[in-house]
């Protein structure tokens, strides 16, 4: 009796089961029928083998679906209206395009920006490449520029153009003194062909500046008599070379300036090789484009360079719409966890929903971040933000906005420390005109909720 009772304690519990349901007379046998592999080895086989059994072979399953059950793509519009959240991929995608058609059908490239609200064409075909000017005959002269120059319209790359018109993009740079940093602007011609005359300026050159009656005789290059140019918005360094008719080198020289060199609106280049005598007084210098000082505080000259720096390349730059951001605000907010009508209080108060707005303490775009702000936020979403891209700019601001509601005793003093600065508010608290900006925002708030 002690030996049966070891020998049915070592069994499982589900083995007890099996033997008080089977029948004493059949149990037996069929435990004692049952083979046991020598080895590890041969069970594994084994195993392999009764796997193998149930597994359906391979020339008997469907390599593709039926064409019957393929889901179809749903027909491409004519055009398209891109709303928040669209890739031009995605838009492909879905219409079962080729991306690289869409493309060139629009005229863009890979890194183009698209905007909410902006149609793009999604079928018919792309524009011709326009032929390569004739090259000028001994007895007609030189080929007119209006046969092989682009007008640039918005959404234009450098890389684009040269594409659509079947040429090389080293080649449209070497007509026209440009490079791959150059800003190019609507309503700017660009050669898309060799020839021997400049793209015209996209704006009259000054009557003073042309003579009325200008022969047509060789003369000095247009400007040149002058000794300076005051640059425009949309201006390059080598389009203004090629438009005055001088080496960009010797601009450069003149100038103490690099390809690196950032310009802007308002600037006064020497033209070099302009005589001495006829060289005009100095005059007054152009108001920069942000200033010096703000509600009487004087802001260091190395922040007010940066600041115009950055308006000057916003200016030169496409924005969304003020009807635009006030959408890419709220969505933001909402995907971060932030109340919108909070976030849109913020971007109204601070620059009315433009991403053009520059301070002099160089806060930057809709959300008026500053650069180091700009570094804070991004650690606070864990990847390098762009503060001059309009979506980065946002995402910036509303990554503060939480991280200070998230950290301060009660709304109001989070909205101070965005506007004084969290660490100044612990330790001054609120000053008359924070106080100010809390109401404001708060008022604000009510009419975006």
């Amino acid at each position: 009796m002690p030996i049966i009772a070891a020998t049915t304690a070592a069994l499982p519990a589900v083995m007890l089961s099996s033997l008080a349901l089977a029948q004493p007379a059949t149990a037996l046998p069929a435990v004692q029928s049952q083979k046991i592999p020598a080895s590890l080895t041969a069970a594994m086989r084994a195993q392999a083998a009764a796997v193998s059994a149930n597994v359906i072979p391979a020339s008997a399953v469907a390599a593709t679906i039926p064409a019957a059950m393929q889901p179809m793509a749903p027909a491409a519009p004519a055009t398209y209206t891109i709303v928040r959240g669209d890739t031009i991929s995605g838009i492909a995608a879905r219409y079962g395009l080729n991306t690289n058609t869409v493309l060139q059908l629009n005229g863009l490239s890979g890194n183009t920006i698209i905007y909410p609200g902006q149609q793009i064409k999604l079928t018919g075909s792309a524009p011709a490449p326009s032929a390569p000017a004739p090259a000028p005959s001994p007895a007609s002269g030189p080929a007119s520029s209006s046969t092989a120059s682009y007008t640039v319209v918005p959404g234009d790359t450098l890389g684009g153009i040269a594409a659509r018109h079947g040429v090389a993009l080293s080649d449209v740079f070497n007509w026209n003194g440009l490079n791959g940093r150059s800003i190019i602007y609507p309503g700017q011609k660009i050669k898309v062909g060799p020839g021997t005359n400049a793209p015209a300026p996209a704006t009259p050159a000054p009557a003073a500046l042309v003579p009325a009656s200008a022969p047509a005789a060789p003369a000095a290059p247009a400007l040149a008599n002058t000794g300076s140019y005051t640059i425009k918005s949309g201006d390059t360094l080598g389009g203004i070379a090629s438009r005055l008719g001088v080496s960009l080198s010797s601009l450069l020289s003149a100038n103490k300036l690099s390809m690196s060199t950032i310009i802007y609106p308002g600037q006064r280049l020497a033209i070099p090789g302009a005589p001495a005598a006829s060289a005009p007084a100095p005059a007054p210098v152009s108001a920069p484009l942000v200033p010096s000082t703000f509600l009487g505080y004087t802001y260091p000259e190395a922040v007010v360079s940066s600041a115009n720096a950055n308006k000057a390349l916003l200016n030169a730059s496409p924005v969304p719409s003020t009807a635009q951001m006030k959408g890419i605000v709220a969505d933001t907010a909402r995907r971060m966890g932030v109340d919108p009508s909070l976030a849109m209080a913020f971007a109204f108060q601070e620059s009315g929903f433009n991403q053009r707005a520059v301070s002099p303490a160089n806060a930057i775009g809709t959300m008026q971040v500053i650069p180091s702000s700009g570094e804070w936020a991004s650690q606070l979403v864990g990847r390098k933000l762009n503060i001059l891209d309009p979506y980065d700019n946002v995402t910036a601001g509303v990554a503060i906005i939480r991280a200070l509601v998230n950290t301060s005793k009660d709304l109001n003093t989070a909205i101070a420390g965005y506007y004084q600065g969290q660490y100044s508010v612990s330790k001054h608290g609120m000053y008359d005109d924070t106080k100010a900006y809390v109401a404001s925002i708060l008022a604000l708030k009510k009419n975006f909720s």
